[in-house]
């Protein structure tokens, strides 16, 4: 009669010191989920203590690199009312802020609606793309101060030239981006969806657009980041209200603080406007990234 040997039991002590076995501790998970977190502050926290022992030095004067906590003072001043004063210019620094989204909104979603039309109509008609991509190219080539002054000329000193400057830089990057992604559709795709029946305007909607749309949501961001860029160009006339234009009207009186503030500002607002068109993305685009 055959017997069975007795399934070994887990060890419950290490070999040789009778302590209880080690368990990994969990580095590498623990780190995935705290690293972009503590990266990020790590570098700021460096950042500002170099600012601070920068304005410290004395190298330089504090109307040329103020001291953290003096343009702390200045965000402070200018998102309330102080000694009477209301933010700065009569307005606080969140509709200052907001002020600028609403042009760029507005500005950069005509652009972006444009090239991404231009976009596909060059993609998919050849002729079209010889005739326009040369001055697709011309355009986005010219910084924004190159013609924002001709466009004062021709529109004014209100909000048309402001919205005008700022879908213009944000046309060409959609234009491009959308022109290489809809060209570099295979063409098995294509010819395989004909063969199946599919008009001209299906083939455009669930094959080309599809494919395309990964490249042309990197075109859109970099058409903000454009737009984002310009936005202190787009407001040099009669920008205040603005975040810009409350930048260069402090430039204007040396007040490097609320210059620093209104940088800051931009940016920290360009960083979050970025991770929501990341998000965005990943919303339209599940399949990017992966096998």
């Amino acid at each position: 009669m055959s017997t069975t040997p007795p399934l070994s039991e887990p060890r419950t002590t290490e070999p040789h010191t009778g302590l209880p076995p080690r368990r990994p501790f969990p580095t590498r998970h623990a780190w995935a989920r705290v690293g972009p977190i503590l990266l990020p502050l790590g570098s700021l926290l460096v950042f500002l203590a170099l600012w601070q022992l920068l304005a410290a030095s004395g190298t330089w004067s504090e109307t040329l690199v103020p001291p953290p906590a003096k343009v702390w003072d200045a965000f402070v001043n200018v998102s309330t009312t102080h000694q009477g004063v209301r933010g700065y210019n009569g307005t606080y620094l969140v509709e200052h802020l907001g002020i600028s989204l609403r042009r760029i909104a507005i500005g950069a979603g005509i652009g972006v609606a444009f090239g991404v039309l231009f976009g596909l109509l060059m993609g998919t008609v050849g002729w079209l793309r010889a005739l326009f991509e040369p001055w697709i190219t011309f355009l986005r080539t010219l910084p924004p101060l190159a013609y924002f002054s001709l466009l004062v000329i021709w529109l004014g000193i209100n909000e048309e030239p402001k919205v005008t400057l700022l879908a213009v830089a944000a046309f060409p990057p959609v234009a491009v981006s959308t022109t290489t992604a809809v060209a570099a559709v295979p063409r098995s795709l294509i010819e395989a969806a004909r063969a199946l029946g599919a008009s001209r305007w299906n083939v455009v909607k669930d094959v080309v657009v599809p494919s395309a749309l990964p490249e042309t949501l990197t075109g859109v961001r970099l058409a903000v980041g454009v737009a984002y860029s310009s936005l202190v160009a787009a407001e040099l006339v009669n920008g205040l209200p603005g975040i810009g234009g409350m930048v260069k009207d402090a430039a204007n009186y040396n007040n490097t603080p609320v210059v620093l503030v209104g940088i800051i500002t931009i940016g920290v607002s360009g960083l979050v406007i970025d991770g929501l068109l990341l998000r965005l993305e990943r919303v339209l685009v599940p399949w990017r990234g992966r096998a």
